[in-house]
């Protein structure tokens, strides 16, 4: 049986700190991480993902990873974990994972390098859901990282086939793929924004929560987004909005992953560094960062 949730809010598409040659992973910064982010007002947490340099980390310490941000938060936090892997039994051990430590949900990329067809997605998924008893997961399209596309029908298709299948992350940057999703998935099924660009939007559109990258530097900012709007306070949650894209402005300067970490940084925050083959930002655009976040006030 399906374990029943709802998911609402914004979500800190959370980094992962590293050391400075990106060899280990520095635990000891997680659990305050996790805290800040929860206390600027995140509603709950998204890690082993794109920003997380997921797809950088082994098994093993993907694992190690979602451990430790089920340890450091309260327990009634919602935690999803990327769980996605670059073959199918990677993907199902890092779900039951999930599972067996409690957490929410999982996120589940679709698989990546290789082109598939929508029936082998189907396939691909209908697999993991039915490993796992009943455990809730939610599809994640970010075809310009995975190349393989989650069309909105072939997610209808599986939505409706696997019952633990509960939502989606879209983050293809595409506004009317959302807005097909909001307008056809069957009742209970969360459709998710990941794109930092029109957060706002998504949410007048009906999507429950928000998946950011964004918010690791400036969650106070997306909380008042979200919170103006469901309050119904629209001028002020779009006034925030616009805040939101100038910044996003900013952090795709250069390496974005590398730059909210700097801008975290700046904020107080020591978040270590990437992990290669990522780079650190240089000392030229660690200035330019810095003169654009004084510019708009986040600094």
């Amino acid at each position: 049986m399906t374990q029943k949730i709802k998911i609402q809010g914004i979500l800190a598409a959370m980094v992962t700190p590293f050391t400075k040659n990106g060899e280990y992973v520095d635990y000891d910064k997680i659990a305050p991480l996790a805290n800040r982010l929860l206390q600027q007002g995140a509603h709950g947490l998204f890690p082993c993902g794109t920003t997380s340099e997921g797809m950088l980390m082994n098994p093993d310490e993907r694992r190690d990873v979602a451990k430790e941000v089920m340890r450091s938060v309260p327990r009634n936090t919602a935690v999803i974990p990327h769980t996605g892997g670059f073959d199918t039994a990677t993907t199902i051990e890092l779900t039951r994972h999930a599972r067996d430590i409690g957490a929410t949900a999982a996120a589940i990329v679709a698989p990546f390098f290789y082109g598939y067809d929508d029936d082998a997605l189907f396939q691909y998924y209908k697999m993991v859901a039915r490993a796992v008893d009943g455990f809730p997961i939610m599809m994640y399209n970010i075809p310009q990282c995975a190349r393989n596309v989650l069309h909105p029908e072939l997610v209808l298709r599986i939505a409706e086939s696997e019952e633990n299948v509960v939502g989606i992350k879209d983050s293809a940057g595409v506004m009317t793929g959302l807005t097909r999703l909001l307008g056809n998935a069957p009742k209970g099924f969360h459709v998710i924004c990941g794109t930092d660009d029109y957060g706002f939007q998504a949410l007048l559109a009906g999507c429950p929560a928000v998946v950011s990258g964004l918010s690791n530097v400036v969650c106070e900012i997306y909380a008042a987004v979200y919170n103006n709007v469901r309050k119904g306070n629209l001028n002020k949650a779009w006034r925030e909005q616009v805040r939101l894209e100038k910044a996003a402005r900013i952090f795709k300067y250069g390496q974005n992953i590398a730059a909210f970490k700097e801008g975290l940084r700046l904020r107080g925050f020591d978040a270590g560094y990437v992990r290669p083959p990522q780079r650190n930002l240089t000392a030229a655009e660690k200035r330019a960062l810095a003169a654009g976040m004084r510019e708009i006030g986040i600094l």
